[in-house]
């Protein structure tokens, strides 16, 4: 087994497939030590397997993904998953209580807990039942609306307080109020983080240090949100299509 020496991440002409149906083709790429990676792209290019392939829902089918140095498939899956939290569009919560579901980040913890749920900006919908923080998420979270279940799972990553955040960006379908909070709690996750989001909205685009365009299975750009709007390719495209739908225009 290797060991980790820091939360730098390699991406080292990795390939990836489903059978033959190969979903990513000699990526390339560092995800440095406190940076914001926003990952662009058309749908069905290998942005989310990309990303699940860091914490090993899979394994590369060809180079290696490192992690400090390390080949996480040499690293014990509980210390990479030590690194990593993660929160993509479709939120699993369990048939338990609200406080269990936030502690799974965290088992054991209490005051902590409630601390994440302010954090996460979830404490006053969770106070709302007479039963609080012991109300229970009846199956699949049915007794709680999407923004609701997204900040129960932000509560729970900001507890397990990892150094590496996964985000699939998922306030598209929310109402202004649920993505004002979520947003605003997604600020409160990241802070002094390494982050990597699938990201679909032009504000939070535009923060990132590294934006990486994926195309076709492999990544066609790389670069500043300065760098790549001045190109012709995949980025300006995405961005000037993203201005025409809401009507309004963006300065470099």
């Amino acid at each position: 087994m290797q060991k980790m020496n820091s939360n730098e991440i390699v991406f080292d002409d990795i390939c990836f497939s489903y059978g033959k149906n190969e979903v990513l083709h000699h990526v390339s790429t560092t995800i440095k030590l406190l940076s914001f990676t926003a990952i662009i792209g058309p749908s069905g290019t290998g942005k989310t397997i990309l990303c699940q392939l860091i914490p090993r829902f899979w394994d590369v089918s060809g180079g290696r993904i490192s992690m400090g140095g390390a080949d996480i498939r040499h690293v014990p899956t509980e210390d990479v998953m030590q690194k990593i939290s993660m929160m993509f569009q479709k939120v699993y919560l369990f048939e338990d209580s609200i406080a269990n579901n936030i502690r799974f980040g965290k088992p054991g913890a209490t005051f902590e807990a409630v601390r994440a749920a302010k954090a996460a900006q979830c404490d006053e919908f969770i106070m709302s039942p007479p039963n609080g923080y012991e109300t229970l998420v009846e199956e699949g979270g049915s007794n709680l609306s999407g923004g609701e279940k997204q900040r129960i799972s932000i509560a729970r990553a900001i507890l397990k307080d990892s150094p590496i955040i996964i985000l699939d960006e998922a306030t598209s379908a929310l109402d202004a109020e649920n993505e004002h909070q979520i947003l605003k709690a997604v600020d409160g996750l990241t802070r002094n983080k390494t982050v990597i989001m699938i990201a679909h909205r032009i504000e939070s685009i535009r923060k990132a240090d590294h934006i990486i365009a994926i195309e076709n299975d492999k990544i066609v750009q790389e670069g500043t949100h300065e760098q790549l709007l001045s190109k012709k390719g995949l980025y300006a495209d995405f961005i000037h299509t993203r201005q025409e739908a809401g009507g309004w225009k963006l300065k470099t």
